[in-house]
């Protein structure tokens, strides 16, 4: 059995039922994580044809583990996951992390529809990376259950996990929340509600200055990521991190940023031009590097 990161032995601790509403490459990884440590999880997407290819994501991401030493046998991983296409099919879950795509209005609205369902001491999180939690637990019933959970990409190699408290949010849903994270073998960070939080806002503000860089003529690519790799002993350099991340996932982040937090985090035309050229990183094949 290997033990990298996701894939680690992890112990008790993971909610029992576990539910994940969209089912993209970030929660078909926060599915495939908590399918590891134990729980049962349902996947919701908006229709069932999202529904079959978010089933296929976390088959796939399954199988890899199971390439790599997992001890369950495929099978019974699989036999941990369900799909729906109503949020009804969350209705006894202990857990259920909204990861639909990064818009304020469109979040709000799917974690009202997801609350309504659920059992009052029931938790609700979000995965976003930059919105503001507090904003969001504005449009909840019971904002002391509700928080962020914010998961990176890819979240099977991704260590991390960002806690992100409100002010309303609960001491003992955060103890819990620290418990999930750590039965999942990852480390949690705990932030207080702020504009990027700590990670998105630290690793923007680098990505845009490199952006900038490049705009600028200042060295390429390859040799800014090697700057910060070799002198920094940062594993990943911005620009493939931007990539790897995706330059529109950057974008919709530094634009909330730069509403919240002001000109420092205005994007670089370049990154706009890229992203409106289909040049968004790995998931297009081409960014900042050439991607097979």
């Amino acid at each position: 059995m290997t033990a990298d990161d996701t894939d680690a032995v992890v112990g008790a601790g993971a909610p029992e039922r576990v539910g994940v509403l969209g089912g993209g490459r970030m929660g078909a990884g926060i599915a495939h994580a908590f399918v590891l440590a134990g729980s049962q999880v349902v996947v919701v997407e908006r229709d069932d044809v999202a529904a079959h290819a978010a089933r296929e994501r976390v088959t796939e991401s399954l199988r890899r583990s199971v390439e790599r030493g997992w001890s369950e046998p495929l099978a019974e991983l699989e036999g941990r996951v369900a799909t729906a296409v109503d949020v009804a099919a969350f209705a006894g879950s202990g857990l259920v992390i909204e990861a639909v795509p990064e818009d304020e209005a469109l979040k709000a609205d799917a974690l009202g529809r997801v609350e309504a369902v659920l059992a009052p001491e029931a938790a609700l999180a979000s995965n976003t990376s930059s919105i503001s939690i507090d904003r969001l637990a504005a449009g909840l019933a019971r904002p002391e259950r509700f928080l962020g959970l914010h998961f990176f990409n890819p979240v099977p190699a991704s260590a991390l996990v960002e806690i992100v408290l409100g002010e309303a949010t609960v001491p003992a849903l955060a103890n819990d929340a620290r418990a999930w994270v750590e039965a999942l073998g990852k480390t949690p960070v705990t932030v207080h509600d702020a504009p990027g939080f700590a990670s998105s806002r630290l690793g923007v503000a680098i990505g845009l200055e490199a952006i900038r860089m490049v705009e600028e003529g200042v060295a390429s690519p390859g040799d800014i990521d090697a700057a910060m790799e070799l002198g920094y002993k940062h594993p990943v350099g911005p620009l493939r991190t931007t990539d790897i991340v995706g330059l529109d996932v950057r974008l919709g982040i530094a634009e909330q940023l730069h509403r919240d937090l002001g000109d420092r985090f205005a994007p670089p035309q370049l990154l706009r031009d890229m992203v409106a050229d289909g040049r968004l990183g790995k998931k297009s094949g081409r960014g900042f590097y050439h991607w097979d």
